[in-house]
């Protein structure tokens, strides 16, 4: 029987591990250490936190001479829409900076919230929308999903990306309408008749587009929400459908009223979310995406009576609050695989990394040294451009096929919803290379994913062993590998295969000896040379590895 009841032990290494690297982007040694004297609940506690951000404004370093300069203006509103592509990845490569800096469940919560209110930025949209886009994701990360859901309809990037600020009176667009309930909220069930999906009807998505007509994108962003204080689109009454709209059995034949002016027309958004969000499907659709991200895309008849049920009616009466949802999941036995004996049923290392989480958990834990994102302009130019835009970004993300806030349709990454291979989607031959290479770029400061060219980052591994407080005694070859394994993996490999990667590409075919010297000469004079390029075989061939493509 799955178990949602709380795990109330002490975490310890394993579980902490596990709990870090679900619940945030930043993993490091020292948070190990330190959630592992922690019980689940005092963790999540932590993890809760709402800290400010790391940095608080992306910043455009470009030469390129623009009436927007450096971005200023987003601190005060001022109208820009440039749709430059170079700033939209400089908000993703912000965003990634400030997550990969939190330890907070906040940011994974903002990129699950992503997967299901898809927007790509690299469609029509222009930055200063996609920025307000990710600061929305951001506002709601530990708030209201009902609420995100009314807020992101009259987002501008969200009304020009699915069309809605074309839906109008006269020329209907049931793109949006369509998404809102597909995608967003309730879920598609099963067909039982023609046009008839269990949980809506096609003739409801109808009655749905007239309920979103006349909300508008506003280019000025002057439109301030005054619950989130993000620019936002505008109701436009003379574009308003205006008669009753009528729904199917399905919602119980809901009749809501048609707005009478620009102030209602908020009403009638109001009352048709109010109508999906009290259909105990939405809540079960939520609560089994938050499942697919959080645990693993396997959902059995024991997990959705014992988990996905009881959660579902929680966030039902809680009103669609994510934060304690998410944290009842976290801190329960059936996460820390405690609530079974079953070990061909394991949750720790059931995911598939995705390339963000690749990426992040490799920088973070392996202490990157990068560009300075507040330093001058040649070192803001240096992260946004040289590392996060040239490498990051466009070459390994783009050919691992996960360019941050880019997925390849509104529906998202195959790994969020297309069952059954889900996460198992990540790998394939056109994106194994990138995986398979990424470590190695980032230890020799070169791409060589494509091209070979300077990164202008890179993991000095010798410093970050000697000085990064990884290694109990990285004199010791055997230890080194031991605990490189162990934080690196999601699950301890046995002494067989540790003994492979310590004698394959540390040792190289001689004796621990000759490690133990190798590395007491190098901390004695600072000489590098000789444990260096051993190190680097070693974790490069480790980041390679089966085991740690899994979390």
């Amino acid at each position: 029987m799955a178990s949602i009841n709380p795990n109330t032990a002490v975490l310890g290494e394993k579980n902490a591990r596990h709990l870090l690297r679900r619940a945030t982007f930043k993993y490091t040694k020292a948070l190990i250490d330190q959630y592992a004297l922690l019980t689940p609940q005092q963790a999540l506690n932590l993890l809760a936190a709402n800290n400010p951000l790391t940095v608080a404004l992306p910043y455009d370093p470009s030469i390129t001479t623009t009436p927007d300069g450096n971005w200023t203006e987003i601190a005060d509103q001022t109208p820009f829409n440039i749709s430059a592509t170079r700033k939209k990845i400089i908000v993703a490569g912000w965003w990634w900076f400030n997550a990969i800096n939190s330890s907070t469940l906040k940011f994974k919560l903002a990129h699950f919230l992503s997967t299901r209110f898809t927007v790509e930025k690299s469609s029509g949209i222009t930055s200063a929308d996609f920025y307000d886009y990710v600061r929305l994701l951001q506002f709601y990360a530990y708030g209201n999903y009902k609420e995100l859901s009314k807020k992101m309809t009259l987002n501008n990037a969200m009304l020009v990306y699915l069309n809605n600020t074309s839906n109008l009176k006269n020329a209907p667009n049931e793109n949006y309408a369509r998404e809102f309930m597909e995608l967003f909220t309730i879920g598609k069930g099963a067909q039982i008749g023609v046009g008839d999906y269990t949980t809506y009807t096609e003739a409801d998505v109808v009655q749905a587009a007239r309920v979103l007509t006349g909300f508008r994108r506003q280019a000025d962003r002057l439109n301030i929400d005054a619950a989130t204080g993000i620019p936002k689109g505008y109701n436009q009454f003379t574009q308003h459908h205006l008669s009753p709209k009528t729904f199917s059995a399905a919602f119980q034949n809901t009749v809501i009223a048609a707005a009478t002016d620009t102030v209602s027309m908020d009403v009638e958004l109001n009352n048709f979310v109010n109508m999906i969000f009290n259909q105990q499907a939405t809540s079960k659709n939520i609560v089994r995406k938050l499942y697919i991200y959080f645990v693993k895309s396997n959902i059995t008849t024991e997990v959705e009576t014992d988990i996905i049920t009881p959660l579902a009616a929680e966030l039902y009466a809680n009103g669609y609050e994510i934060l304690p949802i998410v944290r009842k999941l976290l801190e329960s036995l059936h996460f820390y695989d405690l609530d079974d004996t079953n070990a061909l049923d394991e949750n720790i290392g059931a995911i598939i990394k995705s390339p963000l989480q690749q990426f992040s958990e490799i920088c973070s834990y392996l202490q990157i040294t990068m560009p300075d994102i507040n330093g001058t302009e040649a070192n803001k130019y240096d992260f946004y451009y040289r590392f996060w835009r040239n490498f990051a970004h466009d070459s390994f993300m783009g050919s691992a096929n996960m360019q941050l806030f880019d997925p390849d349709n509104v529906a998202g990454h195959l790994a969020y919803y297309q069952a059954p291979d889900y996460d198992k989607s990540w790998i394939a031959s056109s994106t194994i290379i990138a995986r398979y290479r990424l470590g190695e770029s980032l230890l020799d400061a070169r791409n060589r994913i494509s091209g070979n060219a300077n990164i202008y980052a890179q993991i000095q591994i010798s410093l970050v062993i000697r000085n990064g407080g990884l290694i109990s005694n990285a004199s010791d070859p055997l230890v080194l590998v031991t605990e490189l394994c162990k934080n690196l993996f999601a699950q301890v490999p046995d002494v067989a295969r540790i003994n492979y990667f310590m004698n394959s590409f540390l040792l190289q075919g001689l004796d621990m000896g000759y490690w133990n010297t190798a590395w007491n000469a190098y901390m004695s004079s600072g000489n590098n040379s000789v444990v260096e390029p051993r190190l680097k075989e070693l974790v490069k061939n480790l980041l390679r590895a089966p085991e740690s493509q899994v979390f």
